[in-house]
């Protein structure tokens, strides 16, 4: 998630928890505290895909937060001043608000790494999206009331509201998760296609419209379902170039790695000479930020040449009007717009890319 929503966790949490002792001080622990896994974007591994692959690795793990949690529960029973609360009761704050900034990263679809070091996939339950106001704002409004009036009893109660209210948001999401795919699925039968994996997400600031996705071999079914479809979603088959790939790019680290980090949800085009990898699980239909050139192709029929270091591949903004007529599909499944609508940024001219 956001830091912004990150921040307003953490501080909500350690108010709830400490705050009675802390005053307000603990909402700004909370909030410093809870900033702390993500500042392994500080850290470069030379290449673009690793960057992205590894970060929420080791910072995001359950197993070093709650091993830092422990550590630092024991500095501060050591060296801190002496306080009116237990060492458990510290232990489990500290443990809460560093374990609820991944937690809560997982329910986003880029993926985390909750088990780290253990080699299994990251886990992305892809049920909220990166940014959501719903999510965020009752927790923003108790620590800024908290910031304002102390946090005595009714301070208190509205951390644990904030905190109540959000939880409930975040547990509904699931819902929204379970409606898409049973649309998807109906979509897919409908319509017979063999899907070997599948996938949703809300699009942009809501769980009302959703984004599903069905990859069948060398092509991909994307389509937009909302709570007020009465029917399941149109899917539009895009050309996935999987195959080809593979024979490219069999050797190339960056390749195997985003194959696991993405769970093979990825899209490869020949662009300006140079073989693309799209992540498809994020962004939008035309607008995924994260792409990478892997290989290199001069000519056509000669053998490409992987590329060492990778780097992001440019994409275009995405556009307002389009943000308004997602905004318009969500609220009225008669609206006309599909995701064949969005797609053509995703798309060059023949000669840029087959």
């Amino acid at each position: 998630m956001d830091s912004v929503t990150q921040i307003v966790l953490g501080a909500s949490i350690q108010g709830a928890m400490l705050g009675r002792w802390q005053g307000r001080k603990a909402l700004l622990y909370g909030a410093a505290l809870a900033t702390l896994p993500d500042m392994d974007v500080l850290l470069d591994y030379g290449d673009a895909v690793a960057d992205m692959t590894y970060h929420r690795g080791f910072s995001h793990s359950l197993f070093v937060l709650g091993a830092l949690a422990l550590a630092m529960t024991l500095v501060i029973r050591r060296f801190g001043p002496p306080a009116q609360y237990s060492a458990g009761r510290l232990l489990a704050t500290l443990a809460l608000v560093l374990c609820t900034h991944p937690l809560l990263d997982s329910f986003t679809s880029y993926g985390t790494q909750l088990f780290w070091p253990l080699d299994t996939p990251p886990v992305a339950i892809s049920s909220i999206f990166i940014i959501d106001p719903l999510y965020t704002l009752p927790l923003l409004l108790a620590m800024l009331i908290g910031l304002t009036i102390g946090l005595q009893r009714t301070g208190l109660r509205w951390q644990y509201a904030g905190l109540a209210l959000s939880s409930l948001y975040l547990a509904s999401t699931l819902g929204g998760k379970w409606m898409a795919e049973s649309q998807l699925q109906q979509a897919l039968q409908a319509q017979h296609i063999e899907a070997q994996t599948t996938f949703s997400s809300p699009t942009p600031f809501n769980t009302v419209l959703w984004r599903v996705m069905a990859i069948d071999g060398d092509q991909y079914y994307e389509g937009l379902v909302s709570w007020l479809d009465s029917e399941p979603p149109r899917l539009i088959a895009l050309p996935r170039h999987a195959s080809e790939a593979d024979q490219i790019l069999t050797g190339s680290t960056q390749y195997e790695r985003l194959r696991w980090f993405t769970g093979d949800r990825l899209r490869f085009d020949l662009i300006e000479q140079q073989w693309v990898a799209t992540d498809l699980r994020l962004g939008m239909t035309g607008y995924h930020p994260f792409r990478f050139a892997l290989a290199e192709q001069l000519t056509e029929g000669e053998d490409a040449r992987l590329i060492e270091h990778t780097q992001l591949w440019p994409t275009p903004p995405a556009e307002l009007s389009q943000l308004q007529a997602l905004a318009e599909r969500a609220l009225d499944a008669h609206y006309a717009i599909s995701l064949s609508d969005l797609a053509a940024p995703l798309s060059l001219p023949p000669h840029q890319q087959r």
